[in-house]
């Protein structure tokens, strides 16, 4: 039966996503026509909307434009609870990797900015690096800023080609400020050569101790259990090891860091929130999953009614009990399974937003590929939406912050309290002075127009949501 083959399938597979596509030229036997029937089958089995699918598709196009072309595509007028977020990639290998934080990389994340004079010119401020790959050790840092690539000037027509065209190395013009406020050339040059990336989600954590509050802060960039390929779980143990020590440390108010985080696998939002969740154990909801109404009756003829429920995990570094509210630092970055969280944890304490909206993705999606290996491709389609314990599911536009901070392109290092986002939190903890200087009132102003592009846009798992199923 083809859907038995599928849950088969669906036992290792990955429910993300994310609004990536990567054009590589994949070998293989398998005609367009060949491609698209199997994309349309599958389709027809897992896609969330399957019975708003056209039923005589045109399967005599590129894979691509067929895809698109059966898509139940959001309209805010016509299709306002359509999809968002389903992609499909040439390389499927390639998809399950990124997928995974797996990479080619520099290993320096960045946005490219506008200047404020409205001209083509552009610049780059790095977000963060990655420790030990070739943008750390050639000295970027987040908050640094670039100018040039290989001598040329950043545009907003020929920054893409010049960032990413070649693997070989490349040499960054640093920026620097001058009097007025402007990012400008300075004399300094940096060379970093791209390389594959296996990129460590957990990216820093300390603890802030004033008065009689301990403020427990982690920065969290993608929720994915170990490295790619890997079957330990070195990346949730890691948060299971933080969050021991904050306990140790007796924390009484927890922040944690969402900004970049696009999202990933659900196993790892149910790690971290069974991290935090205050009075909550393996007998509590922490979020359901609605399926279409071909595949829902399959799914719990082979796995029982409870597989729709996703339960708290027993975890004896659980600091909830020392909590009231949790504040978590978000942007329109903020998408998936970061919102899972939030919303999952809703029913249990306070979750206090600051930042900026989130991406509003309350819906999962899996990786679907040829386990003949004749088809390249991978398909990633939605096949889920997500409610909490209150079956509540209502964030399509986002959450709305409790808090409204901008980042702005004047970044601080990650726990430096001159950084707006953790600066209005630690002010709204403390209501101190000292808090309030993180918000940054005597820091310079920076001439600068809109964002034109980030690489965390182009990263994996932003709306995905990863599921495994059970084992019997």
């Amino acid at each position: 039966m083809r859907i038995k083959s599928l849950l088969v399938l669906f036992a290792s597979v990955s429910l993300l996503v994310s609004c990536r596509e990567n054009s590589i030229d994949p070998t293989g036997t398998s005609t367009d026509r060949e491609v698209n029937e199997w994309v349309y089958d599958n389709m027809k089995t897992w896609y969330y909307w399957n019975d708003k699918l056209p039923t005589a598709p045109n399967y005599e196009q590129g894979t691509q434009a067929f895809f698109e072309s059966i898509l139940y595509r959001f309209d805010a007028v016509n299709r306002p609870d359509g999809d968002r977020f389903s992609w499909i990639q040439e390389s499927a290998d390639e998809l399950k990797a990124s997928l995974s934080g797996e990479t080619k990389s520099t290993g320096m994340e960045f946005r490219i900015v506008r200047y404020a004079s409205g001209s083509d010119e552009v610049f780059g401020v790095v977000t963060y690096t990655h420790p030990n790959t070739s943008a750390a050790k050639a000295g970027f840092k987040r908050g640094d800023y670039f100018t040039k690539v290989n001598d040329q000037k950043l545009t907003v027509s020929n920054y893409y080609n010049l960032l990413y065209t070649g693997d070989g190395k490349k040499t960054f013009t640093v920026g620097a400020l001058d009097g007025s406020g402007r990012v400008v050339d300075s004399p300094e040059n940096r060379d970093v050569t791209p390389a594959v990336l296996q990129a460590n989600p957990v990216h820093f954590d300390t603890v802030f101790t004033q008065g009689s509050k301990r403020i427990g802060y982690v920065v969290y960039h993608q929720f994915i259990p170990g490295p790619n390929g890997s079957t330990t779980k070195s990346y949730d143990q890691q948060l299971d090891n933080i969050f021991a020590n904050f306990k140790s440390q007796g924390i009484n108010e927890l922040v944690l860091d969402l900004r970049y985080n696009r999202g990933g696998y659900v196993s790892s939002a149910t790690n971290l929130a069974s991290l935090i969740g205050r009075g909550v154990n393996s007998t509590e909801v922490f979020a359901y999953k609605e399926y279409n109404k071909v595949i829902t009756p399959e799914l719990e003829k082979e796995y029982g009614k409870n597989f729709f429920a996703d339960k708290f995990l027993n975890k004896s570094q659980n600091v909830g009990g020392t909590l009231n509210r949790i504040f978590v630092l978000t942007s329109g970055n903020t998408a998936s399974a970061s919102e899972l969280l939030i919303n999952g944890l809703k029913p249990y304490m306070d979750v206090v937003v600051v930042g900026l909206r989130t991406t509003g993705k309350n819906v999962g999606s899996i990786t679907l590929s040829d386990d003949k290996k004749k088809i390249k491709w991978g398909i990633q389609p939605i096949v889920s939406k997500s409610f909490n314990s209150r079956r509540q599911s209502e964030y399509t536009n986002g959450f709305k912050p409790d808090f409204e901070k901008s980042e702005g392109v004047l970044l601080y290092p990650y726990g430096d309290a001159r950084d707006p986002l953790l600066g209005e939190t630690l002010f709204q903890i403390l209501g101190s002075r000292v808090a309030r200087q993180g918000v940054g009132e005597d820091a310079p102003t920076i001439k600068a127009g809109a964002d034109v592009y980030s690489t965390i846009d182009e990263k994996a798992g932003g709306g995905n949501m990863f599921e495994e199923l059970p084992v019997h």
